[in-house]
């Protein structure tokens, strides 16, 4: 498959932000907006945004407009002590260090993420939360039996002993 012009020999597509703050999408050839920028970066597709006139790398200031626009919506990722942290480390002499620490922390988390997801996926089938649930269940029976008499004897025992002690509660309660 052949590459379009408007795609770099590294795969980014260049988006062009004109005076007018408008993007244009080089690739599709058609004016994008932040959400479409947005849905690009979920979606795992490379870009970069310069600026028309000057041809400027401005990538990062629209990255962080995205940000805004998304917090702004009322969808806040970042709380308020994280903002406060990052706005401190402006000026510090560690703040070289920030974004490569940032970077690798998020790079982290996503693996984390996926190898979570792929593990519940592939060990718990179709229905992710109602297998773990029965794992879960049964872990909880097992632990139960070997700390309570009677209880690894099945639902019938189980049953009829939590009726007896019902049943002892209310007569109890009775001569009350």
């Amino acid at each position: 498959m052949a590459k379009s012009k408007a795609v770099g020999d590294d795969g980014v597509v260049t988006i062009k932000k004109y005076a007018n703050r408008r993007l244009y999408d080089t690739e599709r050839s058609c004016y994008i907006t932040l959400d479409d920028l947005g849905a690009m970066v979920r979606d795992g597709r490379e870009f970069r945004v310069v600026d028309a006139k000057s041809g400027e790398d401005i990538t990062h200031n629209v990255l962080t407009q995205i940000i805004m626009d998304t917090e702004t919506r009322g969808e806040t990722l970042l709380p308020v002590p994280f903002l406060r942290h990052l706005i401190g480390m402006y000026g510090d002499k560690m703040q070289s260090m920030v974004p490569q620490y940032l970077e690798a922390s998020m790079t982290a988390f996503r693996k984390n993420q996926q190898d979570v997801r792929s593990a519940l996926e592939g060990a718990l089938g179709s229905n992710p939360l109602a297998e773990l649930t029965r794992r879960n269940m049964e872990m909880f029976q097992q632990a139960a039996g070997a700390l309570i008499p009677g209880a690894g004897k099945g639902k019938d025992a189980e049953i009829a002993a939590l009726k007896a002690e019902v049943a002892e509660l209310k007569a109890e309660l009775a001569k009350k």
